[in-house]
């Protein structure tokens, strides 16, 4: 027995005297990660020095640690105190009967944050009303004294131009939450949670709720419940169509399952929502719903009018720390836009992506070591090399706000993206990173260590992997483990 402890004991020490070269070397060379393509580069924040490199300068599909570029740059330009507002307009003021001659304008103005999600960001489920928000701006409507509405209630999001999905989104992402449309009036992150209970004998028809419940899609339901009969419940959704298409079978008695489905016209639907808002309060609308969209080319005029009510939403720290703690995609394309709405006067990815070229650029970088399409690494059109990471990290380091951004980043184990990762080591919460995953890719880029002068800055980007996710993800976390015990030496 004393004799097993000694060797395991000596096994520990000989491979903590191992340097970080021989370490990711033996991680690499496992069969799981022979089947991939690594980009890693390793940065003392100190000295600015190269710890290590594998493929550093290569640009590579980095997925949602595109996130890093996007909130950083934003910070950059805006600044962390930077708010977005919502109002309410109208042509006139409510007559002495409380009577609205014309439309009221929901004028969007890029705040992600009009939802139930909690601000400042809370690990857990989120809950609450998708609407308040939005119910407190009706609220104040009828607080302004009006009881009538002549007209219609349009939903204007003209502050960006209506270009919804950046390049390189596929059509079946658009279907889901996390392929949202992009647009300068956000309800409920543009999405809505689909609830399917199947039914509880055969034959009998499936439950199906959607929350917000706002009426927005029609529900084409053939569900079958079936005795014995597989589950394989299937949702859809045709191009530019409003009828959600629910089938397959399943058996009696089955749990529900829920699916998180995008909003393909936001302000559409905020329009709606809006509308039935103020109908449950005792305000009559005379007049429909519909959108208000810019389109590309078409100079941006500012919306105006006599404000009824605004929401001024939580400062940009807040937003970005939930864009890199849960890996908001929708979040990171709405900054990324007014990013190029203030500093290039047009809200698209291509204005906001001259703006990070040009950051990017000052920092140092080639234009060759990145390629953007969007900002929030769904895109596959969207390359970056390992050392563009390192650098923005570095830059964010050097910054006035170092502390603030590394606390917009996951803690290894603990919370966002890595609560469920890094299972069996100790101590790793000195780890703060962003994840980064779509198919046949993975990545890790952030901080190891918490003494400021011994901190090191990291990317670790796995591109066209066979192997598990899994896996490559547990190759990952040892090689940002080993990272980490290089800089506390």
């Amino acid at each position: 027995m004393l004799r097993t402890i000694c060797f395991a004991v000596l096994f520990l020490a000989a491979g903590n005297a191992q340097s970080l070269d021989e370490k990711v070397s033996q991680l690499l060379a496992e069969p799981a990660a022979q089947r991939a393509v690594w980009g890693i580069h390793v940065v003392d924040l100190a000295s600015g020095n190269s710890v290590y490199a594998r493929n550093a300068g290569i640009p590579m599909t980095p997925a949602s640690n595109t996130k890093l570029l996007s909130t950083v740059l934003s910070i950059a330009r805006l600044g962390p105190d930077y708010r977005f507002e919502t109002r309410i307009l109208a042509a006139n003021p409510p007559d002495s009967t409380g009577r609205i001659t014309g439309d009221l304008r929901l004028v969007g103005g890029g705040d992600p944050t009009m939802s139930a999600r909690d601000i400042p960001y809370k690990k857990g489920r989120i809950e609450g009303d998708p609407l308040k928000p939005l119910a407190e701006l009706a609220d104040k409507i009828v607080q302004a004294g009006v009881r009538a509405i002549d007209g219609d209630i349009i939903g204007d999001d003209t502050r960006w131009p209506w270009l919804p999905y950046p390049d390189g989104w596929t059509m079946d992402d658009t279907i889901w939450e996390y392929g949202a449309p992009v647009s300068a009036l956000t309800i409920n992150d543009n999405a809505l949670d689909l609830r399917i209970r199947p039914g509880r004998k055969p034959g009998e028809t499936a439950e199906i709720t959607l929350t917000p419940s706002v009426e927005y899609y029609t529900i084409h339901n053939t569900l079958k419940t079936q005795a014995g009969a597989p589950r394989n419940i299937t949702v859809d959704r045709q191009p530019n169509s409003h009828v959600l298409l629910i089938g397959g079978t399943a058996a009696p008695n089955g749990g529900a399952a829920t699916q998180l489905i995008a909003i393909d016209d936001p302000a559409t639907f905020a329009a709606q929502a809006l509308a039935e808002l103020l109908r449950a309060r005792g305000v009559t609308i005379r007049g429909s719903v519909r959108a208000a969209h810019r389109l590309p080319g078409q100079p941006y005029q500012a919306a105006v009018g006599f404000e009824l009510a605004k929401r001024v939403s939580p400062p940009l720290i807040e937003i970005l720390k939930i864009v890199n703690k849960v890996s908001q995609n929708l979040d990171a394309e709405i900054v990324l836009r007014e990013v190029g709405f203030v500093k290039k006067k047009e809200g698209t990815a291509d204005a906001a992506h001259e703006e990070m070229t040009e950051f990017l650029m000052g920092l140092g970088l080639d234009r060759k070591d990145f390629a953007l399409a969007d900002g929030s690494g769904l895109s596959r059109r969207t390359l970056a090399s390992p050392t563009t990471f390192t650098t923005v990290l570095r830059y964010m380091h050097n910054s006035p706000w170092r502390e603030d951004f590394r606390d917009l980043l996951p803690i290894a184990g603990e919370d966002g993206t890595l609560s469920s990762r890094f299972r069996g080591f100790d101590r790793v919460t000195a780890i703060r990173a962003k994840t980064g995953s779509i198919s046949h890719v993975a990545a890790l880029s952030g901080y190891a260590g918490e003494d400021d002068g011994k901190r090191l800055a990291f990317s670790i980007i796995a591109n066209n992997y066979t192997a598990s996710s899994a896996e490559i993800r547990s190759i990952i976390d040892k090689i940002a483990v080993a990272i980490l015990e290089e800089g506390n030496r």
